[in-house]
């Protein structure tokens, strides 16, 4: 697992997840990351996710400060090698490398488990998010007007995507 100047990334683990968990909560509150309003047991986040290309991004203190995973976007088999992408970084650590070190961590894997397609569903008003996934290589291909709504607000969903240049 590689270890930048500041950061350890390594395998998510059920030992990580009351960080995790904790990351995601502030994402919930933000009401831009997710239209999720509850934290799941590990046991249905685990099942939910898929076992390879989940990561921690570790402070040299030991501190989770962010975490990635991929999530299937269906069972049906000619779309084995397509993912939905998760990225959480905790709000002490945003504005930091941490998510786009996870980002580009999280391509390179999945690439290496014959993942050919990443696709993101973004908030519009996630600015943040979409900028980080750009630079990472995604495209906008649509937006998905007011998709879902959230705390009596509707929002509008931009998707996109990135296609590997060495798988598929």
């Amino acid at each position: 697992m590689p270890t930048t100047a500041t950061l350890q990334l390594l395998p998510l683990a059920q030992e990580h997840y009351p960080a995790v968990s904790a990351i995601y909560a502030e994402g919930i509150a933000t009401g831009q990351a997710t239209f999720a309003t509850e934290i799941p047991a590990w046991a249905e986040w685990d099942a939910s996710h898929l076992p390879h290309s989940r990561f921690v991004a570790l402070t040299g203190a030991g501190q989770v400060a962010g975490w990635a995973a991929l999530t299937p976007v269906s069972g049906r088999c000619v779309y084995r090698g397509v993912a939905e992408v998760s990225v959480y970084v905790g709000a002490a650590h945003r504005g930091r490398g941490v998510g786009q070190q996870l980002l580009a961590y999280l391509v390179a894997e999945s690439e290496q488990h014959g993942i050919w397609t990443l696709q993101a569903s973004i908030m519009r008003l996630n600015t943040g998010s979409l900028r980080l996934h750009e630079q990472a290589g995604f495209r906008l291909v649509g937006v998905r007007e007011r998709l879902g709504e959230l705390r009596g607000q509707w929002h509008d969903v931009c998707m996109l995507e990135r296609r590997s240049k060495v798988v598929g």
